[in-house]
């Protein structure tokens, strides 16, 4: 092999392992200071992309995950003011029945259908879910429909009738007389709340469906990030050390390298 000064071609050939030998070292200890296996689109373009892809997806279903339990909850208030009107029907139903005693003071019996009828009407004007009135008021959204988004791009309508056409007025304020009560009927009246409540348990046997099933997609989407992102720690450790090996091996190789024209002093003694 030729001997020359102007040009040490093993030194250079040796500056440049040692180049690459600091690159994969560097990646490796940047990759165990983030644990991230991707730091940069460069260090892989197509996980990069597939990854934030995943990243939407998964932020757009705990979104609606959220949006199911707001749903539910206000499935839940609805329901358990249903839940107490209903009961307060069932008083009602038995103080007309009392009412076909003639034994019995017709006019109390009034007093005490108006009382429980004032009280069916607080409940459908009090009843709220985060200051929207569920039950009767203005601020009840067009045909008492609740829209959810409850997906990505799915959205569930909620409707469990429409409790703005209920009359109240012959079961509550002076609505019962003594002259009235023992014919009354809040029959219309229960049968709405019953079926009420029958479509308010369909929908959240459906929402609890829909909760599991994106319970299971986002920990699966996660897992998908994770094994596109997340590094490796001991491989990137095992990189690491080699790395730095290869790094002392590399200084050294290139000192002698690069004193090896040196060698040719002795021609000239």
């Amino acid at each position: 092999m030729p001997f020359r000064i102007n040009t040490n071609l093993s030194a250079l050939q040796a500056y440049n392992a040692l180049a690459r030998v600091n690159a994969r070292t560097d990646k490796a200890q940047l990759r165990l200071a983030s644990q991230l296996r991707i730091n940069s689109v460069a260090d892989d373009t197509s996980g990069y992309r597939v990854g934030k892809e995943l990243m939407g997806k998964v932020a757009l279903m705990k979104a609606a995950q959220g949006n199911v339990g707001s749903a539910k909850d206000t499935l839940a208030t609805a329901e358990s003011a249903l839940s107490n009107i209903n009961d307060l029907l069932i008083q009602i139903k038995g103080k007309v029945a009392e009412a076909n005693d003639p034994t019995k003071n017709l006019s109390a019996l009034a007093n005490d259908i108006n009382a429980l009828g004032d009280e069916i009407s607080a409940i459908f004007t009090n009843t709220k879910f985060n200051d929207t009135q569920l039950l009767s008021g203005s601020s009840l959204p067009a045909s008492s429909n609740f829209i959810f988004q409850t997906g990505e791009t799915e959205k569930t309508t909620i409707n469990f009738g429409n409790m703005n056409t209920l009359d109240l007025a012959s079961i509550s304020g002076s609505g019962a007389t003594s002259s009235n009560v023992a014919s009354l009927s809040v029959s219309t009246l229960e049968t709405a709340v019953n079926d009420s409540l029958g479509k308010i348990g369909n929908y959240i046997q459906r929402l609890d469906v829909k909760d599991s099933y994106l319970t299971s997609a986002v920990a699966n989407a996660t897992s998908s990030i994770s094994r596109l992102f997340d590094a490796d720690m001991a491989l990137e450790q095992l990189n690491a050390t080699k790395g730095q090996i290869g790094q002392q091996i590399s200084i050294s190789m290139l000192a002698q390298l690069n004193f090896q024209p040196q060698s040719l002093l002795i021609l000239f003694q």
